[in-house]
């Protein structure tokens, strides 16, 4: 699963912390003004919301992202994983976090499909592209 879609889906389940809906609002507003408020991709997030254990529309949400490229833009990677650190802290002191094929610690690695990095003890992504 792609890390922007990995990053919704998480972030559905704890919108009722603040600091986990900033973040999300943060993201959800990078794609529509990426791709326009009345694109597929919003869509697919807009109906994701409605339904969050659908799988289906968790399918439908990856296929736009996908059919967007949107995980190769590295605005809305870096969103994505400031999003899923902010989840990760709000976690209750939880060290990793791994949605899919995405795994995110505290301090430490981050591994995203084809995106590298580490996250500093101030929450700071360094990141870098898979060889």
């Amino acid at each position: 699963m792609d890390p922007i879609t990995t990053a919704i889906i998480a972030a559905l389940a704890g919108l009722s912390k603040d600091a986990i809906n900033d973040s999300y609002k943060a993201l959800k507003s990078a794609l529509k003004q990426k791709f326009g408020q009345d694109s597929d991709l919003v869509d697919a997030v807009d109906k994701l919301e409605k339904k969050p254990d659908s799988k289906g529309r968790q399918a439908t949400l990856q296929e736009e992202i996908e059919a967007a490229q949107a995980s190769e833009d590295s605005d809305l990677l870096k969103l994505a994983q400031a999003l899923l650190s902010t989840i990760n802290e709000q976690s209750g002191g939880q060290k990793n976090i791994t949605v899919g094929d995405v795994k995110a610690t505290g301090k430490g690695s981050v591994a995203i499909g084809s995106f590298e990095g580490s996250v500093d003890s101030m929450g700071v992504i360094n990141n870098k592209a898979k060889k």
